[in-house]
C-alpha cells in the first residue's frame, strides 16, 4: 500500500471521467435555446461529448458559429443555468462504474482534487450529487478564474503544495493541458475522447489502485 501514496495529489476531470451528464444536459440546453429566440442549432448528447472538456466560450463558438459573440455569451449562460437546474433535480446515479467507490477506498491514503473547464457551481453540484464532497480537498474551474485548464492545474498544485500530482481525464484537451502544466496524465479511455500520450490508461476507474501501485 505504500506505493499508492507516491502521488500526493490525484486531480480529477469531471465530464467523461467522473460521470456522463450529456443526455440530461442536451435536454436542458435545448430548453435554453428555445427560450432564447436565437436561430441556434439544437444539440444532442453526442455533440456535447465532442465539446465537453473545452472552456464554455469555446463550446459556444463551436456549436453556434453563426451567432455573434454577445449572443453566444447570452445563450451559453442560459444553457448553464438550465443545466444546473436539471442536475440539481437529478435523482439517479450517472457516475461511471467504480468511481465513487474507488475514490472513497483510496481517500484514506490519497488526496483528491478536481480541475475542470466548467462553469462556477458545477463542481460543487457534481460532488454533492455523487457524494464525493467529503473526499475532495480542493477544486478549480474556468468559471471561477477565467483561465484554461493548464493554468488552473498549476494554480491548484501550487496552493495545495502538491509535489507529485497526477491528473485523470478523458480527452486530448486534458492531455495537452497536462503537458503544458508538466503533470503526468492518466487517460480515462471509457470517457468521451482520445489522447495521443499518457502515463497509463484507465479502462475502468476501479483499475486506479493497480495503476497507482506500479
Amino acid at each position: 500500500m505504500e506505493d499508492i501514496i507516491r502521488y500526493d495529489g490525484i486531480i480529477l476531470d469531471i465530464d467523461g471521467t467522473i460521470w456522463n451528464t450529456t443526455g440530461i444536459v442536451a435536454v436542458a440546453w435545448n430548453r435554453a435555446i428555445d427560450m432564447s429566440g436565437f436561430n441556434a442549432k439544437k444539440v444532442v448528447a453526442q455533440d456535447l461529448q465532442k465539446e465537453f472538456g473545452k472552456t464554455m466560450d469555446k463550446i459556444a463558438e463551436s456549436l453556434w458559429p453563426d451567432l455573434n459573440a454577445d449572443e453566444r455569451a447570452i445563450l451559453i449562460t442560459s444553457c448553464c443555468a438550465q443545466e444546473q437546474e436539471a442536475l440539481y433535480k437529478l435523482d439517479m446515479d450517472i457516475s461511471y462504474p467504480g468511481v465513487v467507490e474507488t475514490v472513497k477506498e483510496l481517500s484514506g491514503l490519497n488526496n483528491f482534487y478536481v480541475v475542470s473547464n466548467c462553469q462556477s457551481g458545477y463542481i460543487e453540484l457534481t460532488l454533492e450529487k455523487t457524494g464525493l464532497t467529503p473526499y475532495v480537498r480542493d477544486f478549480e474551474c474556468y468559471g471561477r478564474t477565467g483561465r484554461g485548464k493548464a493554468e488552473n492545474l498549476m494554480m491548484l498544485v501550487s496552493r495545495n503544495q502538491i509535489t507529485s500530482p497526477l491528473y485523470i481525464g478523458d480527452t486530448q484537451t486534458d492531455c495537452d493541458a497536462c503537458k503544458q502544466a508538466g503533470i503526468p496524465f492518466v487517460w480515462a479511455s471509457y470517457g468521451f475522447g482520445k489522447a495521443d500520450s499518457y502515463l497509463a490508461r484507465l479502462k475502468q476507474f476501479s483499475d486506479l489502485p493497480q495503476i497507482l501501485s506500479h
